[in-house]
C-alpha cells in the first residue's frame, strides 16, 4: 500500500518516532542517556547510553527482550493517565528515572519493575508486589520507591519491597499527582528523594471533596462507565497534603498554609536539610516560595510574587545557587525574567521561558528574544555576563551535566529534529522525514505584529486564487508560529490539496512579554477571534492570491474553541469550521487552566457567559463539524454534545463526529489517518459551496 502523508504522520506518531528523547546527562558528563525507537513505524522505545567523548552507543534495555509480546500494553491505570497528561502515545519504554550520578535507571514496563546499570549496560527484573508506576531510586542508588495502587511503596535491591505510606480509603492516593497538577501545572510527580536518600516528601492526595464524571464507552455497552475526580471551574479541588517521611514511617506533616495556597506546584530538596515549595493562591494571583525544614516542618516564606491577573508558573525553578541565593522567574518591566536573590538578572528584551540546569554560580535558561517569538535559545548567566549557547534561526533545547551540553535542534531547512552533543557527537535519528516539504513563510501581520505564517500548494504559481484555511491553536500556553520545519508538515499536507494555509499567533499566546499574555484576561473569545481576522486580512494584503470569499478554520482543543468561535460570531468571514476536541463551555473546563483567564465563575461568572458557545449557538449559518473523543477525561465529550444539544434546539443544521474509544490526544493510526481525510472532505466541500453561492 502507498503511504500517505496522513498514514506517515498517524502511523510515526506525528513523526516523533525514532527521535532521541528524555535525554538525561551524567554530573560527570561522560554519559547522555536517551530513550530512542528503532524508527519511525517501532513505537516501544529502548534505553540508550551514549559516550559523550566517542560518540559510542549502547542499548541498554529493550521491551522485546524483557516482555512477551503484548505485556507492555498490560499498564495500571495511573501509567495511562499520566500518559495522557503528558500527551503520550508512544510505547515501551516511555520514561525513566535515575540516581544521582547517573549509574542506574528504573523503569516500569506491564507493571513490572526494572533496573538498568548504565555503565554495566545490564538490566534486570526486580519482582516486586505491583502494578508498578513511577518507580525512582534514591540518589544514592541503595533502594527504590514506587507507586503502587494507592499507597507508596520502597523495594529493595533483592525484590523485598514493603508499603510507606498508604490507606484504605479509596478517594485517597499517596506518592502520585493529582489530576491538576499533571495536566495544568506540569508536576507529573507525587513523591520526592532526599539528596541522602534518608527520607521522602510525600503527597497525600484527598479527592473525597471532587466531583465525580463518568467517562464510559457508548460503542461497549458491557463496559462499565470510568470514574473520574473532575474539578471543573468553580467546584472544589482535592485537598493535597505533604509529609517528609522516614525510611523508618515516622512523619512530619508540612504546613505551608493551604488555606491561602491550596495548590502546591513545585517540590524541590536543595539540600538534606532543605525542601522548596512554590504554593499558589486559588486565583492564582500570587505565588509564593517556601524554605521548609523537614526535620520539625517549618516553612519560612522566601519570596512573594503578585499580579492583578496570574502569576506564571515556569518550569525549572526554584532553586539555590552555591552562596545560597534564590533562583526563580518573574515578570518584571514588561517581560519574564530570570530572579537572582530577589533581583532581575536577564535584560528587557529576552524572555524568559525556562530554568534549564542551576549550577554553583551559573543558570542556563531557555528563552526568545522578545521581538523573535518564533524562536528558541539557550542562554548561561552568571555574575558577570549573559551568553548565548544557541545562535542563529531554530527552537533549541539542552540537557547539561558536567561539562557536556547536549542540544536539540529544530529549524526551517531541518527535515527532522537534530541532538547533539556541543561540540561533540551527534545522538542518531531514526524518525522518518515527513512526506511533505514544509515552506512556511514567516512574517508579523497586521498592526498587532501578530505572529504569522502563510504555506502554498507546493509549486504554486502566483495568480492563481486560493481558498484559505487558517490553521491555528491560538491560545494560551502553545505556539503554532516557530522556526521549525516540521511543525508545518500537516498545514503543508493542506496546502497540497488547494490550499493557502495561514497560522497565526494571537494574543494570550507565548513570547511576546507579560501585556501580550495577559490581554486575554478575563476573555478568551474577543482579543483571540479579533487576531485572527485582523491577522489574515494583512496576510492577505502581503499575498493578494488568498480569496476572502472562501475562508475555513480549524483547530483542536483551544484551537477547536476558537474554530467554533469563528463560525458562530463571524460567519461574515468564515465559511466553514471543523472544530476538534472544543472547549465549548468554560464551566465544564478544569480549575487551575479556566480560573487563572476567567475567574472563579462561583465568585463572577460573568466572564463565563461572555466567552460561551452555548449561547451563541443560534448564530450558526455557515457549515460545522465537531469531532470528539468519547472517551477524553480532559475536554470531555460533554463541550461537543452540549453544543450540538444547544444547535439542535436552535434548528441549526451542523455535523458530529464520535471517535469510539479515543481521548484527548487520538494516537490510534486508523482514526488519526481518517480524521485528517474526513476533515480535508468536509472543508472541500463546505468551500465549494461557499464559492459557489
Amino acid at each position: 500500500m502507498t503511504d500517505t502523508f496522513p498514514r506517515q504522520y498517524a502511523r510515526t506518531q506525528r513523526l516523533t518516532l525514532g527521535e532521541p528523547r528524555n535525554i538525561a546527562v551524567s554530573p560527570d558528563g561522560r554519559r547522555v542517556v536517551f530513550l530512542r525507537s528503532g524508527g519511525g513505524s517501532d513505537r516501544a522505545n529502548r534505553l540508550w547510553v551514549l559516550d559523550a567523548a566517542s560518540g559510542g552507543e549502547t542499548m541498554v534495555a529493550d521491551p522485546a527482550t524483557l516482555l512477551e509480546v503484548g505485556d507492555d500494553e498490560n499498564l495500571p491505570p495511573q501509567e495511562r493517565a499520566r500518559r495522557e497528561r503528558a500527551r503520550e502515545g508512544a510505547g515501551g519504554i516511555v520514561s525513566y528515572a535515575t540516581n544521582r550520578e547517573l549509574t542506574a535507571a528504573a523503569f516500569a514496563l506491564g507493571g513490572r519493575l526494572f533496573l538498568a546499570g548504565l555503565i554495566s549496560g545490564t538490566c534486570r527484573e526486580l519482582v516486586v508486589e505491583g502494578p508498578v508506576f513511577d518507580p525512582r531510586p534514591d540518589p544514592l542508588g541503595g533502594r527504590l520507591a514506587y507507586a503502587c495502587d494507592r499507597s507508596l511503596r520502597i523495594a529493595e535491591l533483592d525484590g523485598t519491597s514493603r508499603q510507606l505510606a498508604g490507606e484504605p480509603d479509596e478517594d485517597v492516593v499517596w506518592g502520585q499527582a493529582d489530576f491538576i497538577a499533571g495536566e495544568e501545572m506540569g508536576r507529573q510527580r507525587g513523591y520526592w528523594w532526599s539528596p541522602d536518600g534518608s527520607r521522602l516528601a510525600v503527597c497525600r492526595v484527598d479527592n473525597s471533596a471532587v466531583q465525580r464524571w463518568w467517562i464510559s464507552d457508548p460503542a461497549n455497552p458491557d463496559r462499565a462507565p470510568r470514574e473520574h475526580p473532575y474539578p471543573a471551574a468553580g467546584t472544589a479541588n482535592p485537598e493535597v497534603q505533604l509529609f517528609v517521611i522516614g525510611l523508618d514511617g515516622g512523619r512530619v506533616a508540612i504546613d505551608w498554609g493551604a488555606a491561602e495556597f491550596p495548590y502546591l506546584a513545585r517540590v524541590d530538596w536543595t539540600s538534606a536539610t532543605e525542601l522548596l515549595l512554590t504554593v499558589q493562591s486559588r486565583d492564582q494571583k500570587t505565588l509564593a516560595v517556601l524554605s521548609v525544614d523537614p526535620i520539625t516542618g517549618r516553612c519560612a516564606e522566601l519570596w512573594r510574587d503578585g499580579d492583578d491577573a496570574w502569576v506564571e508558573l515556569v518550569s525549572g525553578g526554584p532553586g539555590r545557587l552555591l552562596d545560597g541565593r534564590l533562583v526563580t522567574c518573574a515578570d518584571r518591566d514588561g517581560t519574564r525574567r530570570l530572579m537572582v536573590g530577589g533581583e532581575p538578572v536577564t535584560p528587557t528584551d529576552l524572555q524568559v521561558r525556562s530554568i534549564i540546569a542551576l549550577g554553583h554560580a551559573d543558570v542556563v535558561i531557555g528563552g526568545n528574544p522578545i521581538d523573535s517569538p518564533e524562536t528558541l535559545h539557550v542562554y548561561r548567566w552568571t555574575d558577570t555576563d549573559l551568553r548565548p549557547i544557541t545562535e542563529g534561526r531554530g527552537v533549541h533545547s539542552a540537557a547539561i551535566g558536567g561539562g557536556t551540553v547536549v542540544i536539540r535542534r529544530a529549524d526551517l531547512d531541518l527535515d527532522r529534529i537534530e541532538c547533539s552533543v556541543l561540540g561533540g557527537p551527534t545522538i542518531e535519528s531514526f524518525s522518518e522525514p515527513a512526506l511533505v516539504s514544509a515552506a512556511p513563510i514567516l512574517l508579523r501581520a497586521g498592526r498587532r505584529a501578530l505572529p504569522a505564517a502563510v504555506l502554498f500548494p507546493t509549486g504554486h504559481v502566483p495568480g492563481s486564487p486560493l481558498p484559505v484555511l487558517l490553521d491555528p491553536y491560538g491560545g494560551p500556553h502553545a505556539q503554532r508560529v516557530v522556526a521549525s520545519k516540521l511543525a508545518f508538515s500537516t498545514s503543508q499536507w493542506f496546502a497540497d490539496q488547494g490550499f493557502a494555509v495561514v497560522v497565526i499567533d494571537g494574543r494570550g499566546t507565548p513570547g511576546l512579554g507579560s501585556a501580550w499574555e495577559r490581554s486575554v484576561h478575563l476573555d478568551l473569545a474577543g482579543p483571540v477571534l479579533d487576531d485572527q481576522v485582523d491577522g489574515l486580512h494583512a496576510v492577505a494584503e502581503a499575498y493578494p492570491d488568498l480569496d476572502l470569499t472562501r475562508v475555513a478554520i480549524r483547530g483542536w482543543s483551544f484551537g477547536g474553541y476558537l474554530a467554533a468561535l469563528a463560525v458562530l460570531r463571524r460567519p461574515d468571514f468564515f465559511h466553514a469550521a471543523v472544530a476538534g476536541a472544543p472547549v465549548t463551555e468554560w464551566r465544564l473546563y478544569d480549575t487551575h487552566y479556566t480560573e487563572r483567564y476567567l475567574g472563579n465563575p462561583a465568585i463572577d461568572a460573568d466572564a463565563y457567559e461572555r466567552t460561551s458557545l452555548l449561547r451563541d449557538a443560534w448564530r450558526l449559518e455557515r457549515p460545522l463539524l465537531l469531532i470528539h473523543g468519547l472517551a477524553d477525561d480532559n475536554v470531555v465529550a460533554a463541550h461537543t454534545l452540549q453544543l450540538s444539544s444547544a444547535l439542535l434546539a436552535a434548528g441549526r443544521p451542523h455535523q458530529v463526529l464520535p471517535l469510539s474509544g479515543v481521548s484527548h490526544m487520538t494516537p490510534q493510526e486508523i482514526v488519526a489517518e481518517n480524521n485528517l481525510l474526513l476533515q480535508l472532505r468536509f472543508l472541500q466541500d463546505s468551500l465549494s459551496i461557499a464559492a459557489a453561492s
